[in-house]
């Protein structure tokens, strides 16, 4: 051994040492673990992305658990939104419109190049006299007070129209909160609750509020993997361009049983401003201000199989989804919202694996009729 290193020869053979080695290493790993739940860096960390910056940013918000898509699921607004290609607009002589709503939106079995967002914005449309570029902030999940959600970090860009595709699937109000996005984002969910004098309960168990020890790094630790692996999927991901793995699907059902229920309930007297949630519907126009919303009814399957006269589809029996439209036309006309009713724009055969999702044909065809009713 060289001369003057023989103390380390000593130090590993005396106990003394180790002991005071692991009880220093446990002390520095209190430390920062009590400044990362003191300082919660999440949220700023969330916002540090290459996307934009060193590769392209996403067309669609990340969603999904399969490796081989280059894509998962979190839970942080900010890297979601920071990996987008939303966080990337750079021209202000372009009018930026936000196409928002659930997994058709989003393009569940579709590529990027095929989703409404990415038709809209391949007809050269305008928008009060300028280019109009669309950003599809659609995400999977069922639920409106999530839409709402993400329209208000969106806001944060400025966007000059906002296209906020429904169905009667987002409305049930028992349901607002059962998606895992509004669930673990309850500090943001229960001030747009308390905002807008929701009907929604912002004690709800379902929420996840982290405790001490879930604000540490030990806690946090899902978080951090996450933020990183998107960041690490950030290349492949731009060589590939591939975000979902399309492959063999379970056709949406044509025949039903004899059941005429929805959600337990089984007349149109028991639908109305309890049990929908269009409250929250007008939060997200009041969110937009002074930018225009045109709200969509999105295109359904209607099917033509057994029991088809008692039921549209697998989600819906007859009676719910008609009363339905009867009330999304009497809020729209006493709201002035602009609305438009596309319920049945799209031919059965070009549904996929459920009542809503598009095939390529059938998101053109959905294109082209809001193309003609843009403002």
């Amino acid at each position: 051994m060289m001369p003057g290193w023989d103390w380390l020869t000593r130090a590993k053979y005396t106990g003394g040492f180790m002991l005071r080695v692991l009880l220093k290493a446990a002390i520095l790993f209190a430390i920062i673990n009590l400044l990362f739940a003191l300082t919660n860096p999440i949220p700023a960390l969330g916002m540090i992305s290459i996307y934009n910056l060193l590769s392209p940013g996403r067309l669609r918000l990340p969603y999904g658990e399969s490796e081989s898509s280059y894509n998962l699921s979190l839970y942080d607004l900010n890297a979601m939104f920071a990996s987008h290609t939303l966080n990337g607009r750079h021209n202000p002589d372009e009018a930026a419109v936000l196409v928002m709503g659930d997994s058709a939106v989003w393009g569940m079995l579709l590529e990027n190049k095929d989703t409404l967002a990415s038709c809209l914005d391949s007809r050269a449309l305008s928008v009060d006299g300028r280019p109009a570029r669309f950003y599809n902030i659609g995400y999977p999940t069922l639920s409106a007070a999530k839409d709402l959600l993400l329209l208000d970090r969106a806001m944060e860009y400025q966007p000059d129209l906002i296209l906020w595709l429904v169905t009667l699937e987002n409305m049930p109000r028992r349901e607002q909160l059962a998606t895992p996005l509004a669930q673990n984002n309850a500090a943001a969910m229960r001030d747009l609750i308390a905002a807008y004098d929701l009907d929604l309960d912002a004690s709800d168990p379902r929420f996840v509020d982290l405790d001490f020890i879930g604000r540490t790094l030990i806690g946090q630790r899902r978080a951090l993997a996450d933020w990183w692996r998107l960041q690490l999927y950030a290349f492949p991901w731009a060589q590939t361009g591939i975000d979902q793995v399309i492959g063999d699907y379970t056709p949406r059902s044509n025949d039903f049983d004899e059941d005429a229920t929805w959600y337990e309930l089984a007349g149109a007297e028991q639908l109305d401003d309890t049990t929908l949630a269009f409250d929250v519907l007008n939060a997200g126009i009041a969110r937009a201000g002074n930018v225009p919303v045109m709200m969509i009814n999105e295109p359904i399957f209607v099917a033509d199989g057994v029991n088809s006269d008692i039921r549209y589809n697998f989600w819906y029996p007859r009676w719910a989804y008609d009363r339905y439209r009867e009330l999304m036309r009497e809020h729209a006309d006493a709201e002035g919202w602009t609305y438009l009713d596309l319920w049945d724009a799209v031919p059965p055969d070009e549904f996929t694996d459920s009542p809503v999702h598009l095939t390529p044909e059938g998101t053109q065809m959905l294109c082209g009729q809001i193309a003609e009713a843009l403002p």
